[in-house]
């Protein structure tokens, strides 16, 4: 093991723990007053219910051997997880390793919340990440981190394009559809009643995102080094796009669009960051700020109340990034890994794969594990909680005093 490598994994396992509650921030800042601390919670229990589901049986089934399609249950209650080199990172801990990967398992369960918030049943909700990390999430990082099927084909994703944002992102939109529009979409102007805590909770988002990409190279390296330059790099050049679109749509420069834009680009070289140079990185960051930009304005005439624009940003940006890595990735950042642009055909196709592949079991498990909620524990709130806001009617609690 390595003491530097175990330093600075350290380091973006806290950065990366840090991105929930700054979710929190964002998500909170975008709804109405009256559903800001609810919509906080449901960002901030993940570190409750996912980290304690992911110690007992959730890493087991990711990372564990397994088959070709889930991990075995050798490592429940982390059995076997201990000080020694990790089986998949030999230069860390194995404890470590775990608590790395539970940071994602955390983010990834929140990052729904953002498409159900303001009328879904808290206890409800907590049931659902509950299951669907078990069921969704762990098993699609087994394809592709744990050795699973989609690695097996040769499927590149550095840091979580398909396994943490496309994963996310469509079952976000099977469980908004599931539960159902709020009572005023889209007839009423539903805007974010705190812009401050948009901007701050993007830039925590930022910041955390070092420790989640360049943390993915899983050590103090050249690689780490390069994935921290081109996220930095294209979550820049997706600000500026997405404000210039804003600008060119509504002749304003919008302190929102610049948030979201940052989250695209992020969101968009999270799957290549560890594989191309800094010119994709501007490719990927100035495209994929205008695709998504583009995508919000779609949701209102679909007529599907994605809340806080989950498919758009982290879809449509989780989409673009795993096939763009099949597109720009160079031998000059990791000599076996190469894309389209290099000659390599067959990398394109097996990240379309990969990308459909997720779409299409996200989409069923997610919309069966809410139907099976629903009939448990109901997952609408009543009329009357979603008028008065669900703060007071669920928490007792108030984000403002008036």
């Amino acid at each position: 093991m390595n003491a530097a490598d175990t330093t600075w994994m350290l380091i973006s396992t806290a950065l990366v723990l840090l991105m929930t509650p700054a979710l929190a921030f964002f998500y909170g800042g975008l709804v109405r007053s009256k559903n800001a601390l609810n919509t906080m919670m449901m960002s901030f229990i993940s570190l409750g219910f996912v980290g304690i589901v992911w110690a007992l049986v959730g890493y087991s089934l990711a990372f564990s051997t397994g088959n070709a399609w889930i991990g075995d249950l050798s490592n429940v209650l982390l059995n076997g997880v201990a000080l020694d080199p990790a089986p998949r990172a030999t230069n860390i801990p194995h404890a470590l390793y775990m608590a790395y990967q539970g940071t994602f398992a955390i983010i990834t369960a929140a990052l729904i919340s953002g498409a159900i918030v303001e009328r879904m049943r808290f206890s409800a909700y907590t049931a659902f990440i509950t299951l669907w990390v078990l069921f969704v999430y762990a098993p699609i990082a087994h394809w592709v981190w744990g050795g699973g099927w989609l690695a097996q084909w040769g499927a590149l994703d550095f840091a979580g394009g398909t396994v943490v944002h496309v994963n996310a992102a469509v079952a976000a939109l099977a469980a908004a559809v599931a539960v159902g529009k709020r009572q005023e979409y889209p007839s009423s102007s539903l805007v974010p009643h705190s812009v401050p805590l948009v901007l701050l909770g993007a830039g925590l988002l930022w910041f955390g995102w070092f420790g989640f990409n360049a943390g993915s190279a899983v050590a103090a390296n050249g690689v780490a080094a390069s994935a921290f330059i081109v996220t930095n790099t294209a979550a820049a050049a997706a600000t500026i796009t997405w404000v210039f679109a804003s600008y060119l749509h509504k002749g304003k420069v919008s302190v929102v669009g610049a948030a979201c834009g940052a989250v695209a680009g992020l969101v968009a070289i999270t799957p290549a960051s560890g594989y191309v140079g800094v010119g994709g990185a501007l490719v990927i960051g100035l495209t994929v700020g205008g695709l998504c930009y583009s995508a919000t304005l779609l949701r209102s005439r679909l007529k599907i109340d994605d809340a806080l624009d989950v498919f758009a940003v982290h879809g449509v940006g989780g989409m673009f990034g795993a096939v763009a890595t099949g597109i720009f990735a160079t031998a000059a950042i990791q000599e076996a890994y190469t894309g389209l642009l290099e000659g390599n055909v067959q990398q394109l196709a097996t990240q379309l794969i990969a990308v459909a592949a997720t779409v299409a079991y996200a989409v069923v498990s997610t919309f069966l594990i809410v139907k099976v909620v629903d009939l448990i524990l109901g997952i609408r709130v009543s009329a009357r909680d979603e008028e008065i806001g669900i703060d007071l009617a669920t928490h007792g609690e108030v984000a403002y005093q008036t």
